[in-house]
């Protein structure tokens, strides 16, 4: 597995995790969201409004196609579905 250095905010209501306990915790949220993180979610989870051809795409391999774009034209927004 690709072992990602990343930032992570971990709220719980248990008052104190061990080292080990946490070390634990962290790992697996890093197994999770590397499983999670990827085009495929991402185009699922998201859509792009184009506001210069007033239409919304839905459609994941084009969202994928329209964001790998070197240069994106103004107006074209990535919005979560949620």
């Amino acid at each position: 597995m690709n072992d990602v250095n990343r930032d992570l905010l971990v709220l719980s209501d248990t008052a104190h995790f061990s080292p080990e306990q946490l070390e634990r915790e962290l790992a697996f949220l890093n197994t999770l969201l590397f499983h999670i993180e990827n085009w495929e979610t991402f185009s699922i989870a998201n859509e792009v409004i184009d506001i210069n051809r007033r239409r919304i795409v839905r459609d994941s391999f084009l969202i994928q196609k329209i964001l790998t774009k070197k240069e994106v034209k103004a107006f074209v927004f990535t919005c979560n579905k949620n």
